[in-house]
């Protein structure tokens, strides 16, 4: 492709509202334009690398045995009332009326439109098991899109579907679709982790992610590199140190003016581990207290698992309930639910007394209180894995694929049912599929680039090799550089050629910003000793080679550079 038949809208300056360096590069490098906030331009050099990256998809899932196939967007209000997903999900969803006042919505996902489908197309367990996939437009209405295209209201993904029999063929066409993740994304050039995770909105009992770790993600992974443990912090159980408990016995101590758990510790001059955190919360059965150690966090999402949605007490309701304000209130004593972390089994704590400007000190619980036992703080870099003696780390990671096991969720609610050998009618046993194109390309920008621009990984570079004769008003370089260009079109590899009428340091500094794997130079040394110059964007090698040699090294460059 030549540069001045192109559009190819390079900046040197970044974007102000750019946060994530993909965000940065994607603009800076002409691939993307922002038409409103979440929602995206492809421009050409964007658009190949999205091609590129469908394509390794579509050859990984046909692979699994998949079939593509497109759904529409529009979707029928019914089909997700029918699931409990219409309700169930809130403002995320687009959400419409047609000229017949026909509740619609613009489709998140596709499990309700492929159950459907399945339902009218599936009869026996002969037509079983099958995998069926499409690459198509999703919209989501994110509160905050942000980082490019990391977070967006429209994006494409590959969505696919398992239907089999029973749940030991969706465990295969599980494995299938982990492994066809597994090889798409090391092909893309992608560092990942494969993490447990909580399937959510999706419904079932077994998920995982695929996890790009990069600082511009928004999720967090922990990681055990002793035995592999790895799961989604959501999920992440771990074992907290365990500090040496003094042999207290239970007694008030006057703690005035103090607070805080960071306060109680330096006014007792203990360590936070030897404290309960008390949280004031209210569900949908009412108020209870959720304890955790003072060194911990709470995961609400965990929480959530135990007790459904809550929300922070009022000061008002702190007092009513437990007579006292916020930063005194302790289990002690409490009429009311308690559900405490797993840590806090063992071990005597300080605790605030229910009463104000005094705590309790010596507090053992299971003993002074009788609480519910559940895994709800965060795990963090330094606590225990909970399989082996190893120490978890803590990483940041772009959520880039995930799988479900959806088992029969959606095929009850809808009736996908089919005929079993002995004439039996059961609901087909399902599996659900994601990953983002648009977010595989960003990982990979945010995995490989340097202060020069991006450093595309081979395989979804938007060309092979960047072509630069440096000088184009002098018509016997461009003569030669016309001739590599043609015999670098006959030997199949993608070209750049930069053909404009510019200063070579405003194409060099184009040509580091795109990041192509390999840059073919044509300068003066061409004409007057017949030497080209490649030079390999990852690692800076620069070659010097015959221009007889020139396409032939190049391509031997590449293979190298693929393999």
């Amino acid at each position: 492709m030549r540069w001045t038949r192109s559009l190819i809208p390079t900046l040197k300056e970044a974007p102000a509202e750019a946060e994530a360096v993909s965000h940065t590069l994607m603009v800076r490098a002409g691939l993307v334009r922002q038409l409103a906030a979440g929602i995206y331009v492809y421009l050409p050099l964007g658009q190949r690398v999205m091609d590129k990256v469908n394509g390794i998809i579509r050859e990984e899932m046909d692979r699994t045995g998949g079939q593509e196939i497109t759904m529409p967007i529009l979707h029928p209000a019914e089909l997700w009332q029918q699931t409990g997903r219409w309700t169930a999900i809130g403002e995320e969803m687009f959400r419409l009326h047609d000229r017949g006042k026909r509740q619609m919505c613009l489709g998140m996902t596709h499990e309700e439109v492929i159950t459907w489908l399945a339902a009218r197309e599936i009869r026996s367990y002969r037509d079983l098991p099958q995998i069926w996939y499409q690459i198509q437009t999703k919209l989501r209405d994110e509160a905050r899109p942000k980082s490019g295209v990391l977070r967006t209201r429209e994006f494409l993904m590959k969505d696919s579907y398992s239907l089999d029999r029973d749940d030991e063929g969706l465990t295969r066409s599980y494995e299938l679709h982990k492994e066809a993740y597994r090889r798409i994304l090391a092909r893309c050039g992608l560092a990942f982790h494969v993490v447990e995770s909580d399937p959510g909105m999706m419904g079932g009992a077994t998920a995982h992610e695929f996890m790009a770790p990069s600082e511009a993600g928004e999720d967090e992974v922990a990681l055990c590199e002793r035995c592999n443990y790895s799961a989604n912090v959501e999920l992440a159980i771990s074992r907290p140190r365990t500090p040496a408990f003094p042999e207290w016995r239970l007694e008030e101590i006057a703690t005035p003016d103090v607070r805080t758990i960071e306060e109680v510790c330096r006014f007792l001059n203990i360590d936070p581990a030897l404290t309960i955190k008390s949280l004031l919360l209210v569900g949908h059965d009412g108020p209870f207290l959720a304890l955790l150690r003072g060194d911990q966090r709470l995961h609400e999402r965990k929480l959530a698992r135990v007790t459904g949605e809550v929300r922070p007490a009022h000061r008002d309701e702190v007092v009513a309930h437990l007579g006292a304000e916020p930063g005194s209130i302790g289990p002690a004593g409490a009429k009311l639910p308690i559900i405490a972390d797993e840590s806090l089994r063992e071990g005597r704590y300080v605790v605030g007394a229910n009463k104000d400007g005094f705590h309790l000190r010596g507090v053992v619980p299971g003993t002074h209180f009788q609480p519910q036992w559940a895994d709800i703080h965060q795990a963090k870099s330094g606590d225990g894995c909970p399989y082996c003696e190893g120490t978890l780390r803590i990483e940041r990671v772009i959520e880039v694929g995930n799988i479900f096991k959806l088992g029969t969720k959606y095929s009850t609610s809808l009736k996908a049912m089919y005929l079993n050998e002995a004439g039996e009618e059961r609901p087909i046993v399902m599996g659900s599929y994601g990953i983002g194109p648009a977010r595989i390309a960003a990982a990979a920008i945010e995995q490989h680039h340097d202060e020069l621009g991006i450093v595309w990984p081979p395989a979804i570079a938007p060309f092979q090799l960047h072509l630069l004769p440096v000088n184009v008003r002098d018509q016997k370089l461009v003569e030669l550089a016309e001739a590599i260009y043609a015999q670098l079109g006959r030997e199949r590899i993608e070209v750049l050629y930069d053909d404009r009428d510019d200063r070579p340091g405003v194409k060099f500094k184009d040509a580091d910003l795109l990041g192509l794997p390999l840059r073919m130079t044509v300068g003066t040394r061409a004409l007057r000793e017949g030497i080209v110059d490649l030079k390999i964007r990852k690692t800076g090698e620069e070659v010097q080679v015959p221009l007889s040699e020139a396409v032939s090294r190049a391509h031997t460059l590449l293979s190298r550079l693929t393999d």
